[in-house]
């Protein structure tokens, strides 16, 4: 795959069933989401919302007119003193993932990150998520958080651990 021929464009509301696709994609797998079963366009409504062009961006990853995934940046915790930091989520196709585009998905991400006015970059991942892991420190993301047993799926505990990075 050339990563140089990736397309970042911002999402519209016609993207959502895709989105929410992508993401449910990742349900069963236990490795990514919390949710435990697949969600709703509709119940998603407010989330993709709750994004904006110009200060929360959520893009549609592209190559050749066909959709890869998707990355947002969300709010930290929703308070006017974290408006410098947000969480950042790569969701790719099924057919994408392992195949090295997540690195240049949060390459871009951070490359953009500034333009937004975000100082620090957090990722919450589950700490049974090796991949995932092991891609965000290999861009600088330090452990910043291990939260052990805090979530329940299918009657067994896991971890999560907040990874950031301070970008400036």
């Amino acid at each position: 795959m050339e990563k140089e021929f990736l397309q970042f464009r911002d999402a519209t509301e016609a993207d959502l069933p895709t989105i929410v696709a992508i993401y449910n994609s990742t349900v069963s797998s236990r490795m990514v989401t919390a949710d435990t079963a697949p969600v709703t366009v509709e119940s998603r409504m407010n989330w993709f919302r709750e994004h904006s062009a110009d200060r929360r961006p959520l893009w549609i990853v592209e190559q050749d007119g066909h959709t890869l995934g998707w990355v947002s940046f969300q709010s930290f915790y929703g308070r006017p003193a974290y408006d410098a930091t947000v969480e950042v989520s790569i969701y790719l196709n099924p057919e994408q993932r392992g195949r090295g585009l997540g690195k240049a998905v949060l390459a871009h991400a951070l490359a953009s990150a500034p333009t937004f006015g975000v100082k620090t970059m957090l990722g919450f991942i589950f700490a049974h998520n090796e991949p995932s892991i092991r891609l965000f420190q290999g861009f600088g993301f330090e452990e910043w958080a291990n939260l052990p047993n805090i979530a329940e799926m299918d009657g067994q505990e896991y971890g999560l651990k907040i990874l950031g990075k301070r970008l400036v």
